[in-house]
């Protein structure tokens, strides 16, 4: 089947984009959802812009929509970009989503509104056995922004491997973060991984915290050869 992913750049999208790579499907199209409000419920924002990077590391073409970001009336920008999606030949859609209701069950609506199939390969994973999966299967991860006790500003920019896993483990038992931050504790952007064919190497990037959360913003960022 031709399939789209919608791709963020971050840890769950990119592991949707390997399922189906792995489930034997044509990935044409990467879509990118651009939300101009911070507080999106439905969207990732930090550092979205870098997918323009990942979509040339991975030689998939990136699609992007902007939307305003208001809560519900920003699935009408997803359900266009869906359609378009459908006009050039797609037939599934696979996301990144692995507890949230709300995320999952608005996309499954809009898929079978369009009669297009949806897969959510990550739905119901044990957080802690995928974050080392993770890991373990040499993807390189990094931390960009945090929203959660327990997650202070040295978080930022951090690369997620074994030290990080157990740390975030303790905070899990401590504070109740979900192990892989499905709750918004916090947002990932990969660099690099097996299906990239050039990393993302960043050469400027600054650290905005303030009380309780912050984000780390990339400034520049360049393709390398590996």
């Amino acid at each position: 089947m031709i399939a789209a992913v919608l791709f963020s750049g971050g840890k769950d999208s990119t592991m949707a984009l390997k399922h189906a790579w792995d489930d034997g499907h044509q990935v044409s199209y990467l879509l990118s959802i651009i939300s101009e409000n911070p507080e999106s419920y439905m969207y990732h924002v930090p550092n979205i812009h870098l997918t323009s990077l990942a979509s040339q590391a991975l030689e998939i073409p990136l699609l992007k929509t902007i939307t305003p970001g208001v809560k519900e009336e920003e699935l009408k920008d997803l359900e266009e970009a869906l359609k378009n999606l459908k006009d050039k030949g797609v037939e599934i859609i696979y996301s990144g989503a692995l507890s949230s209701t709300y995320q999952k069950s608005r996309i499954q609506k809009l898929c079978t509104k369009l009669n297009l199939e949806s897969n959510t390969p990550l739905w119901g994973v044990d957080p802690l056995e995928y974050m080392q999966d993770i890991i373990s299967s040499g993807w390189e991860v990094i931390i960009t922004a945090v929203a959660a006790y327990g997650l202070d500003e040295s978080w930022l920019g951090r690369k997620l491997d074994q030290e990080a896993l157990e740390e975030i483990n303790i905070l899990h038992h401590k504070y109740g973060i979900h192990p892989a931050f499905e709750g918004g504790e916090a947002e990932t952007l990969v660099v690099d991984g097996p299906l990239f064919d050039k990393r993302i190497k960043i050469l400027d990037a600054e650290k905005y915290f303030y009380q309780d959360s912050g984000y780390y913003y990339i400034k520049k960022a360049v393709l390398e050869d590996k």
